[in-house]
């Protein structure tokens, strides 16, 4: 499987959140306005105007604070199930480049609010979002125009830790795995999140659910699997409809 893939050690996170100003910054778009919630978290959650967010989670650990740090956005799956339910809905709003694998939407293209509802739900990550004045969807762009020119993704260029990491699939699977080797040793629960079928991989230390509900899925190769046969069948079912 050639294209590109993001790599994240949570390990190496401090929560600046220099990738989620960058990401706003590079694609001009709107600041979130925020309030005290009790968490170092702000904006509360994802949305059309915000396509990455560190999460801050505050677990107890041997009678002892922790802070989980999880640099959440699109995991550009290698079976995305969203755009194969739009297609299935003959939403025309998501499409996937060929070059990097990046599952991209386009803001322009309005989407009905039962549409994106399916589309929504069929993300096992919680990722599409929709402005209800426009009808349009949004997400991470895998920065496909930095790309594009030989530049980084704004989030992996502004991160000063080597948190994230952004290239050729082969060689940043080979560097998740070289990483997950040598934490084995210090975090035996350590683990990656997603390699063999996402192009958005986490490494965690501990169970993922103290990260981020949305960290890790059941099933997920079920899911995207599920919605590659959907992908086979509907024009089948569009037929059958069309004779019938």
């Amino acid at each position: 499987m050639t294209g590109k893939t993001f790599f994240i050690d949570t390990t190496k996170c401090t929560a600046c959140r220099g990738c989620q100003v960058a990401c706003k910054q590079w694609n001009r778009n709107p600041g979130t306005k925020t309030r005290q919630r009790g968490s170092y978290q702000n904006p509360e959650d994802l949305s059309f105007s915000t396509y990455k967010l560190v999460r801050f989670s505050e677990v107890e650990v041997d009678k002892k604070p922790m802070w989980y740090f999880f640099a959440d956005q699109c995991r550009h799956c290698l079976e995305p199930p969203c755009m194969y339910t739009a297609e299935s809905k003959g939403v025309k709003a998501i499409t996937r480049d060929g070059a990097t694998g990046a599952v991209l939407y386009n803001p322009n293209v309005k989407v009905k609010a039962a549409d994106f509802k399916a589309i929504k739900e069929s993300c096992p990550f919680d990722i599409p979002r929709w402005d209800e004045k426009t009808g349009g969807m949004a997400k991470c762009t895998m920065c496909i125009d930095r790309i594009k020119e030989g530049l980084l993704p704004a989030c992996v260029k502004a991160c000063p830790t080597g948190a994230l990491n952004f290239g050729d699939r082969d060689k940043i699977l080979d560097m998740a795995k070289k990483r997950l080797s040598e934490l084995k040793a210090v975090y035996p629960k350590a683990q990656l999140l997603g390699a063999d079928y996402l192009r958005t991989i986490f490494l965690v230390v501990d169970d993922p659910q103290k990260y981020h509900k949305f960290a890790l899925v059941e099933d997920a190769i079920g899911i995207t699997r599920i919605a590659a046969i959907k992908k086979l069948v509907q024009p089948l079912v569009n037929f059958s409809r069309f004779v019938g």
